[in-house]
């Protein structure tokens, strides 16, 4: 059996897909296996972000995701979890380059910004013309982002930001960069937009960025080694006020993006989930020791059967959570649920193939290694599972645990 023929899907959830989601599926799952798949190893080895597979990304009608108009597809939540599990069965770098370029950056954009602004901006970023990035996390503020430090001063038409972030995916070549500051003026969060090339005061000597946006890219990762993540000083950085996204006042608007999103989390933990099943059914069935496949010992058909269960529940919250979004009632403890759960049964996946494949399973023509290092960062990012259960604590007893 190859691994393409191992059945992911035990409770037939895609069944329930429509004509236009199964033919998304289709269309990305082919993508992933003639573009990404032959190539990925060699860069996420090197590190490096295989720019060459942007045209085929622009061109599968997925960039926006569940925003409509402005040159996206609109989707629908399910069919917008569907393109980051297929995506992700590939690779996680890859999703996570989309995730932050659609979901965070657009999605912001679209989220808080007015009819002009989004004009501006979100169509050149539909075509994949132009790179986002999503800079919240700094240094020393990454589960408790709402105490972020960096600073937002206004002086005359523009304003004027202070601070460090880090752990921004793109943030080195991104054209278009949503940075969240505190006035000081009022104290609140607000939401910044760094187009590339700027005006508004001396650039920086290769005449890319304004010279006081300074990203470095963050090396020595052990996953998601394909994405660029940047550590970026801004150090009087000048924004036009024409760029402060309207529609976003406090921290409260930061987290209604934040809960969005947070469903592509989770499913990019199923994707990474059936990609390991798949792989370590697969070598079960190959694999032969003491004269006959490993697949015949009780000990590995009790482990793939309960990998199997896993996975398929982490598939039904994930249908489910898509229906609530659908209707709009999806609230942000059932989003923390489901990230919580979906990543913790992620990583045991990953983990339980492979330790299947055994010293092979360390190879990366194998491919899971990637997946269960890569699964890794999804737990952490987007909320750690610490904290996911927290916001679920709270929701539960109406005591908070961060005070």
């Amino acid at each position: 059996m190859t691994q393409s023929e191992v059945n992911v899907d035990y409770f037939r959830l895609d069944d329930g897909l429509t004509d236009g989601e199964r033919a998304l599926r289709d269309r990305v799952r082919a993508y992933v296996a003639s573009d990404i798949l032959p190539i990925i190893n060699d860069f996420w080895e090197r590190a490096e972000f295989p720019a060459e597979l942007l045209p085929g990304l622009a061109r599968l009608g997925i960039i926006g995701s569940t925003i409509n108009g402005y040159g996206c597809p609109g989707l629908s939540r399910r069919a917008a979890g569907i393109v980051a599990r297929e995506i992700a069965r590939g690779d996680g770098s890859i999703n996570t380059f989309l995730g932050v370029h659609s979901s965070l950056c657009m999605g912001a954009i679209n989220m808080l910004g007015s009819p002009e602004q989004k004009q501006r901006w979100l169509p050149s970023l539909a075509t994949l013309e132009k790179i986002g990035a999503f800079a919240l996390t700094e240094p020393e503020h990454g589960s408790d982002s709402v105490a972020l430090e960096t600073s937002a001063r206004r002086d005359g038409e523009d304003f004027v930001l202070n601070g460090h972030k880090r752990w921004i995916g793109n943030g080195d070549r991104a054209d278009v960069v949503v940075i969240f500051a505190r006035d000081v003026a009022d104290s609140q969060v607000k939401a910044f937009v760094l187009e590339k090339g700027d005006d508004v005061r001396e650039k920086s000597g290769d005449g890319a960025y304004p010279a006081g946006y300074r990203p470095t890219v963050i090396t020595g990762k052990s996953g998601k080694r394909a994405i660029m993540q940047a550590d970026i000083v801004l150090e009087n950085l000048w924004i036009p006020a024409r760029n402060v996204l309207e529609f976003c006042h406090s921290f409260k608007d930061v987290s209604s993006v934040l809960t969005a999103t947070r469903g592509g989390a989770a499913w990019e933990a199923v994707g990474h989930g059936m990609a390991a099943y798949e792989i370590a059914v697969a070598y079960a069935l190959e694999r032969r020791q003491f004269g006959k496949p490993i697949g015949s010992f009780q000990l590995v058909q009790s482990r793939l059967a309960n990998m199997l269960s896993e996975l398929t529940s982490m598939q039904l919250m994930c249908t489910r959570m898509a229906e609530l979004a659908e209707a709009d009632q999806l609230t942000g403890p059932m989003a923390s649920m489901v990230k919580m759960s979906t990543a913790q049964k992620g990583k045991w996946i990953c983990a339980e193939a492979r330790d299947i494949l055994a010293g092979n399973g360390l190879l990366l023509e194998r491919h899971v290694a990637r997946h269960l290092t890569d699964m890794d960062v999804v737990s952490t990012y987007e909320g750690t599972d610490s904290i996911q259960s927290l916001l679920v604590g709270r929701d539960i007893t109406g005591i908070s645990a961060f005070k």
